[in-house]
């Protein structure tokens, strides 16, 4: 049987495709134009999750605001959205690179999208199911969780799989990598098994150990090897700097805090030592936080401002560091004065601020690449990235504690909103290009 035509017609100029290949091309979304490469699936996939959580977060906002849509609750919403943002769309982006990049820095021949379609897929569906079945019943939302902790630890031995196969000399970046993939995994199982047990401040921990030792630990790997080589490549007067004493930091910082989430649990905050551990958390978080926006500094930031898509990854990164201080303070002013009142904020700069900041920029520029469009942030990327921006700041000023003439409730609501819409355009706008064939008539 002939396979069904999803390469460029024939009609080569100068080793790239004739204007008449270019005018046959097939213009059409097709599900087949997906499974050419796994950045497309996985990318898709992650679009189809990021939309609908968004949106329905922003639903529960409103709900909360005004009772118009009498929702019912099977799980305590707080868990539903922490989970769903740290493990459901994110996993799925974090394929995409894996599988495009990842084989590209180990030596080792890519896996086929088909090897990766059924646990993408079950990922992408148990995460729609575990938000459905936070209102229908329990028993749904664990079916769904379990379904995308199969799919997350199927995704997890396939990118161990192209580890073990390599014969690179330089693999420290990707096993880093595997092993936070692996983290995640027990992660969402323990997460399942905390939910099943009916020991929600528990799953909370597992769901908090998944960001920070999962995906945090995972974006701060790739930033140390990919942002110095952005930054170096477009900007030829800034050169590559990455220390492996920066790496060991951050990492070192993001298992901290998945230690201190534990810690939280076990109640050693209230404890005979929760004054001597409040101080010591809070200068650690603000230390690294120094460092940290030093290091944006050194990396390029203000050189990078006259890219738009590097200055994109570059105000990410110092989110980060941003994240570190507010934590920092936050943990002061429960240890000096009582007031643990800007934790939310802290977490929201680093998941809002550096996570989404990030992932918009680097999906971007992958995309961009890898559709045969210039790496450039047009007005439409640049324009979504500040609305980004706005969105984190609201959703940090919710958190602090009485601020004169703010609503909170509405400005949960507004933030969400301006999530959900910003997320939503973007996901629709690149959702296209990954089910159309490459602009350029190139294959991939």
């Amino acid at each position: 049987m002939t396979p069904p035509r999803t390469t460029i017609p024939l009609g080569v100029v100068a080793g790239k495709p004739s204007a008449e290949a270019l005018a046959q091309l097939d213009r059409h979304w097709r599900w087949r134009h997906v499974m050419l490469a796994p950045h497309r699936l996985g990318f898709l996939l992650a679009m189809v999750v990021l939309v609908a959580s968004g949106v329905w977060w922003a639903l529960v906002q409103l709900d909360r605001s005004t009772g118009w849509l009498g929702l019912a609750w099977a799980l305590p919403p707080p868990l539903v959205h922490a989970a769903v943002m740290v493990f459901g769309f994110i996993p799925l982006f974090f394929s995409g690179f894996l599988f495009t990049a990842g084989p590209k820095w180990l030596g080792v021949d890519p896996l086929p999208p088909q090897a990766l379609r059924g646990p993408l897929l079950a990922q992408a569906v148990g995460w729609l199911l575990w938000l459905a079945g936070a209102h229908l019943h329990a028993v749904v939302a664990l079916a769904g969780l379990a379904l995308a902790w199969g799919g997350l630890v199927a995704m997890t031995l396939q990118f161990w799989g192209r580890v073990r196969l390599s014969e690179a000399q330089d693999q420290l970046h990707a096993r880093v990598i595997a092993g936070a993939c692996t983290l995640g995994a027990i992660s969402v199982g323990g997460l399942w098994l905390s939910l099943a047990w009916g020991a929600p401040a528990l799953a909370r921990v597992w769901v908090f150990s998944g960001l920070w030792g999962f995906v945090v630990v995972v974006y701060v790997t790739v930033a140390h090897r990919m942002i110095p080589f952005f930054t170096s490549s477009a900007m030829p007067m800034v050169q590559a700097w990455r220390p492996f004493w920066v790496l060991w930091l951050m990492l070192g910082a993001a298992l901290l805090q998945v230690l201190a989430a534990w810690l939280d649990w076990a109640g050693v905050p209230a404890s005979a030592a929760g004054p001597a551990w409040g101080f010591a958390h809070g200068a650690l978080q603000l230390v690294v936080g120094g460092v940290l926006v030093w290091l944006a500094w050194v990396w390029g930031l203000v050189q990078s401002l006259k890219n738009r898509l590097l200055a994109m990854l570059h105000i990410g990164f110092l989110w980060l560091g941003v994240a570190f201080l507010i934590g920092g303070m936050s943990q002061w002013l429960a240890w000096g004065l009582g007031m643990g009142a800007l934790g939310l904020g802290a977490l929201h700069a680093l998941t809002m601020g550096c996570l989404a900041s990030l992932m918009l920029a680097m999906v971007t520029r992958v995309s961009c690449g890898h559709s045969g469009r210039a790496l450039v942030a047009d007005r439409i990327a640049w324009t979504l990235f500040w609305l980004l921006q706005a969105a984190t700041l609201l959703r940090i000023a919710a958190a602090v504690p009485g601020v004169p003439g703010v609503a909170l409730p509405w400005l949960l609501l507004l933030a969400a909103g301006l999530w959900a819409g910003t997320m939503g355009a973007w996901g629709v706008r690149l959702g296209r290009w990954y089910g159309c064939l490459r602009a350029d008539g190139r294959p991939g």
